[in-house]
């Protein structure tokens, strides 16, 4: 008996560890879009690391990130085609269900969510990028703070 309520008691514990580990709900399209200040298309043309912090509970050597993006189109929010803006971001421990984190690489064009941040931005929700729209040129970001990794900008062609 004694055996089977240990049993017992491990699985609830279990369960509830996983719950509490596990991803939280998505975000609706329109709560993404409601929540969101900028909703738009964008070319990233570079990403920086900007440090490198260990994690509290793992002690992992997690980089934090700015990207440098150009808004190619805005669905909502006060910047205009070709505008550029910032959007930071940070690295999770690698043994974390879910993608806690959204990252951007240099050359991907990628529709996003995103909400003001000091003077950048940062992604609205775990799911606030969209369609991805070009795949990245570059998908291996830097790990030490100041280094960078970027695609050059498109030029605009007349008629374009």
């Amino acid at each position: 008996m004694r055996l089977v309520l240990l049993s017992m008691l491990s699985a609830a514990i279990s369960f509830v560890a996983t719950q509490a580990l596990a991803l939280p709900a998505p975000m609706s399209d329109d709560e993404l879009l409601a929540k969101s200040d900028l909703v738009a298309l964008i070319r990233v043309l570079s990403v920086t690391c900007t440090g490198v912090a260990k994690d509290e509970r793992t002690g992992e050597a997690l980089p934090g990130y700015k990207a440098n993006a150009e808004v190619m189109e805005v669905i909502k929010g006060d910047v205009a085609k070709g505008d550029d803006v910032r959007i930071t971001f940070h690295a999770v421990p690698t043994h974390i269900l879910g993608p806690w984190t959204v990252y951007y690489y240099p050359g991907e064009m990628v529709f996003t969510h995103l909400v003001k941040d000091g003077d950048g931005y940062t992604t609205t929700w775990w799911n606030g990028r969209g369609k991805l729209v070009n795949k990245a040129v570059i998908t291996d970001l830097p790990t030490k703070a100041g280094e960078a990794v970027e695609v050059p900008r498109r030029t605009s062609h007349p008629g374009n």
